[in-house]
């Protein structure tokens, strides 16, 4: 069977398991979780470890963790259940819109990793605090929705040869992610151990196996069957004695703290008052900028990867508002921003799974792991190993997005000075040493220095407008 999609394919009108190739249309409940179910697996642990690094080193009420402040145990776990929560709730307005807001495309959305440097900037500083980093979220998130419904204005600047280099940049910011989940998680301290490197590689063989073996719709569940497989091994391991890969403690701390069921509840409710300093917000402010740039390249590589088409305007505009609004909803919950999740445009362009209600199964997941604690112990307790054993090939399915995208640009001298200067400097400032950014406010630093996506885009952005395509002769 074919896995070629356009966006004129036609869902069959009873419900079709089929019908997970169209992008609407109802797929069978018991078909429609496992492969919804795959898209949580994907992202759940990415979704959590930035709330972690920001609320582990936050100032709360002025006072940093070293000198007896920050949050407890029971506070985090609090926190990562409103993470699980609200990147359920922003999914589920990516493929069903509220008004304007939601693109109506296969997005996940899931807490970002591009603010993490700004937010630990922001959270760091006893000014400012974790309460200064909530209200700059709430201010940025509405500041990139606004964006988002007035992109018809602006969208023109962003061209597709931008788009291009932002959607290729994001694949390969992604394989240090995927290589370092498949060496036991970075800064780990049995990173690179024997057991590690084992059980990713019977996953990724695991994966493959499936994907090769599989017949009809089951092949696209590879992913799935390689978490479980890799779940398995580490369990057998454990038990054994033979290596520590999963932390069975966690479990019985998550319900004594926290309990089998809890509600997500808003900052308020926690004693925290969101504030709001200048300073912050143009720290965060910026960073929404750029993250606007990979929700563009991230719905873009959805399309064109996963449906077969361009992007609309109206999609554009869309799934900007949704992560501009829902990431000021999340700064309510005392959460990091959200975005589209790369992780799962990845999951898209490969297995082709574009189905809205599909994925509405792992968003309702989602919600129910943060109603739960337990549950989402349990996804929290997969190894870093089996993760990354999965995620390796579809981190580079993006960058193939991104390359197709390239070509269907055209190879003209223009296309090629713009792609060229855009990888070797936004790139290349990212693998040297930070003094290169002395003479620059530190701002400057800790936006490009370590954000490729930041720097191409800029790059990409500047000389596009710099050098404006030659309209051909009539």
């Amino acid at each position: 069977m074919s896995q070629s999609i356009t966006n004129d394919r036609q869902p069959k009108e009873k419900i079709s398991v089929e019908n997970i190739y169209c992008l609407d249309g109802r797929v069978p409940i018991l078909k429609a979780i496992p492969f919804g179910l795959q898209h949580v697996l994907a992202m759940f642990v990415s979704n959590l470890v930035p709330v972690l690094i920001v609320t582990g080193a936050a100032c709360v009420g002025g006072v940093s963790p070293a000198d007896g402040g920050g949050f407890s145990a029971a506070e985090i776990a609090q926190l990562l259940q409103c993470a699980m929560f609200i990147a359920g709730i922003g999914t589920v307005v990516q493929l069903y819109p509220v008004w304007r807001i939601g693109s109506k495309l296969p997005v996940v959305m899931g807490v970002s990793f591009t603010f993490l440097a700004s937010l630990l900037i922001v959270a760091t500083n006893p000014e400012w605090g974790y309460e200064g980093m909530i209200g700059a979220i709430i201010v940025g998130g509405i500041f990139e929705g606004c964006l988002g419904l007035t992109a018809k204005y602006w969208r023109r600047f962003i061209s597709p040869i931008v788009s291009a280099c932002v959607v290729s940049t994001i694949g390969f910011s992604l394989l240090p992610v995927g290589m370092n989940s498949f060496g036991g998680g970075q800064g780990a301290a049995d990173f690179g151990a024997w057991y590690n490197l084992l059980v990713a590689t019977i996953t990724l063989i695991s994966c493959l196996i499936f994907n090769h073996k599989a017949k009809g719709v089951w092949k696209n569940l590879s992913v799935l069957f390689g978490l479980i497989v890799g779940y398995a091994i580490s369990l057998i391991l454990t038990l054994t004695g033979a290596a520590p890969m999963i932390n069975f403690s966690q479990f019985g701390d998550t319900i004594s703290k926290v309990g089998f069921f809890s509600i997500p509840l808003p900052v308020f409710a926690k004693g925290i008052t969101p504030q709001f300093h200048w300073g912050a917000i143009i720290t965060i402010g910026i960073v929404f900028l750029v993250s606007a740039a990979e929700t563009i390249g991230d719905t873009t590589a959805i399309c064109t990867g996963g449906l077969g088409r361009d992007i609309t305007e109206r999609e554009v505009q869309g799934s900007l508002a949704c992560d501009g609004f829902c990431s000021a909803l999340s700064g309510v919950f005392g959460c990091n921003p959200i975005t589209s999740f790369s992780q799962n445009v990845g999951l898209v362009s490969m297995t082709k799974v574009v189905n809205r209600f599909t994925i509405l199964m792992g968003a309702l997941i989602l919600i129910l792991a943060s109603l739960f604690p337990p549950i989402g112990a349990f996804f929290n307790s997969l190894p870093n190993a089996v993760l990354g054993g999965c995620t390796v090939m579809m981190f580079g399915s993006i960058i193939f997005s991104g390359m197709r995208m390239l070509a269907a640009c055209g190879f003209s001298e223009r296309n090629m000075t713009i792609v060229a200067l855009a990888f070797s400097i936004g790139i290349g400032v990212t693998m040297i040493d930070e003094s290169f950014f002395s003479v620059f406010p530190k701002l400057i630093a800790d936006i490009f220095s370590s954000n490729m996506v930041a720097g191409v885009f800029l790059v990409s952005l500047v000389l596009s407008l710099a050098m404006p395509e030659k309209k051909k002769d009539a």
